[in-house]
């Protein structure tokens, strides 16, 4: 993942040329874009089975959604792309890039492996100053998740943290758990 700073009003416009001359995934974090290259197999996999597993389980109204972005609310520069996001299902008929962070059930990121403390920590402020509901992070170096919740004053009030193979219990609307076993791990770094 690499981070580069740029004129403010110009960020929108880098980024889109960075993902179009590049294929690089691009977000912008606190006025940062950020890149990371397409997520490999394990990263994907991971994506595939939760959203297998949550979309059956969703009420009607809400859907599992890859390739969706979010906005800042108040800052017409800062986007992020969740590996995963709970949207309402009217989401499919919008013509809008960016969805409100509000109406998002609940955000999913999967940690790269190359992804530092501090990027996941910045990241992590950011969807909560953004106002996301919930944020669920997995991380397959070391097989443990962490649900964030109740985003306040740009951070979140309640971190719950568990291993794969552990549920992970999930806030109203979603489904009461989510099962984390058979989560695929990354290979040791070496």
């Amino acid at each position: 993942m690499t981070a580069i700073t740029v004129r403010p009003g110009r960020l929108r416009d880098a980024a889109e040329e960075i993902e179009q001359s590049t294929g690089l995934r691009v977000q912008i974090i606190g006025g940062t874009l950020v890149m990371s290259p397409t997520p490999r197999g394990k990263h994907a996999g991971t994506v595939r089975r939760l959203r297998i597993r949550l979309d059956p389980r969703l009420p009607a109204d809400l859907g599992a959604y890859e390739v969706s972005s979010v906005y800042m609310p108040g800052n017409d520069e800062d986007y992020a792309t969740p590996d995963l996001i709970v949207l309402p299902v009217d989401w499919e008929n919008d013509d809008r890039w960016l969805a409100d962070p509000h109406e998002a059930a609940l955000v999913v990121e999967v940690i790269s492996n190359s992804e530092g403390v501090k990027a996941v920590a910045t990241k992590t402020d950011w969807y909560a100053s953004a106002g996301a509901p919930a944020l669920l992070a997995l991380d397959p170096r070391n097989g443990t998740w962490t649900l964030h919740t109740h985003p306040r004053d740009g951070a979140y009030q309640g971190v719950l943290h568990g291993k794969y193979g552990e549920p992970v219990p999930l806030p109203s609307p979603l489904p009461a758990e989510l099962d984390t076993s058979g989560l695929p791990l990354y290979a040791p770094r070496g």
